[in-house]
């Protein structure tokens, strides 16, 4: 499985961004499909998840109201759609897959992207 994220970009705070995330190399619609993000310096941290087959979702509480996670099927793509930006959302946002039902743990996913930068201004 081969991840793609795009998306990323510099924004003022309160404005919005929406990130992509496209597999490719296998069908994954098994896979659960995750979100993390790393700040400079921090540990890489869980933003958001979303169960491929059933689409139940799971935010982290810095993100919940603001952020919200999707995926098109068709396209084999995950997005998310960030809104109410602030500067301490400023990292580089991964997504990842994992072969089943998975926690927010990054040790969890098995296939990662590149990542993109998101930088928020104040």
């Amino acid at each position: 499985v081969q991840l793609q994220a795009s998306g990323g970009g510099l924004v003022q705070a309160g404005g919005s961004l929406r990130l992509s995330c496209a597999a490719s190399g296998r069908t994954f619609s098994t896979y659960d499909m995750g979100w993390f993000r790393q700040a400079p310096g921090e540990e890489r941290e869980f933003v958001a998840s979303i169960n491929w087959s059933i689409g139940s979702t799971v935010y982290a509480d810095s993100v919940k109201g603001r952020f919200t996670i999707s995926r098109n099927g068709a396209k084999n793509t995950v997005y998310l759609q960030m809104n109410s930006l602030k500067p301490e959302d400023t990292a580089v946002y991964y997504c990842a897959a994992a072969l089943g039902p998975v926690g927010s743990r990054p040790s969890e996913y098995d296939y990662w992207g590149q990542g993109t930068q998101v930088t928020v201004s104040s």
